[in-house]
């Protein structure tokens, strides 16, 4: 059974990382995507969707109050959120499933299987096991950073990690790129990469991780390695090592 699916998000970025993970799932059909509440209620009264996949942090019109105005059958809703406090009121509007962000494919995955079961079966009143599942599912779930300490010569703050556009190893620290600026850290790059989200940086080189956001070109080079070109001109290798990875995530994206 094909299970058509809306995806209701304000951030162009957030909708595009769940259509990307679920090309990986079989049955889904994405019959459209919305940036706001308003859209999404006219869209589900007008093609009845299966399954939604709506944020509750919009502006104007959150995630609840778009499920308040819909009247008569309601689809599978799994509500996507930064905010794991909405957990017990996603409920309360009989969500089907809750993803906190930045939620992983696996992830994406056990919402789809549970709301293909859950659609099959026509047994969608059961919120209580479901809630108990799903708080521990989100004690479980690792969270990648947000944001790093940096201490400077007479100052410490917090740095999104979203700013930075790429990392190179220096000795027992790393070097964090953020625009024309740079920040050392004390970490090494295998331990700064299992801190980051796999789908937003991606190690090239032994020394080198970059903001996948950040590519914007990729070169040959006669070696058999290749070039990283990113948005602001800087350039990158690309080894041998990380190649496969790296091709790979990009076809699936194309």
């Amino acid at each position: 059974m094909k299970l058509r699916t809306l995806i209701v998000d304000d951030e162009p970025l957030a909708r595009e990382r769940i259509k990307r993970f679920l090309r990986d799932e079989g049955e889904i059909e994405i019959i459209g995507e919305c940036g706001n509440g308003t859209d999404a209620i006219a869209v589900i009264k007008r093609d009845s969707p299966d399954l939604v996949f709506l944020d509750i942090q919009m502006p104007e019109q959150t995630g609840f109050d778009v499920v308040k105005q819909l009247n008569g059958k309601m689809p599978a809703i799994v509500f996507v959120t930064a905010y794991d406090q909405y957990a017990l009121q996603a409920f309360d509007v009989h969500a089907l499933d809750y993803l906190l962000k930045p939620f992983t494919r696996e992830r994406i995955h056990r919402a789809v299987s549970r709301a293909r079961e859950s659609i099959e079966s026509r047994r969608m009143g059961n919120i209580d096991e479901r809630l108990i599942t799903l708080i521990a599912d989100l004690k479980h779930e690792k969270k990648y950073l947000e944001r790093l300490v940096v201490k400077t010569t007479g100052r410490v703050f917090f740095l999104r990690v979203d700013e930075i556009d790429w990392i190179e190893a220096a000795g027992n620290y790393v070097k964090l790129h953020v625009g024309r600026e740079t920040h050392m850290i004390r970490e090494t790059m295998n331990g700064i990469e299992g801190k980051l989200d796999p789908d937003k940086f991606l190690r090239i080189h032994r020394s080198t991780v970059v903001h996948i956001d950040r590519i914007k070109e990729l070169h040959p080079m006669f070696s058999g390695d290749y070039a990283v070109i990113l948005r602001d001109g800087t350039e990158l290798a690309l080894s041998r090592n990380y190649r496969e990875r790296f091709l790979e995530l990009f076809e699936n994206q194309a």
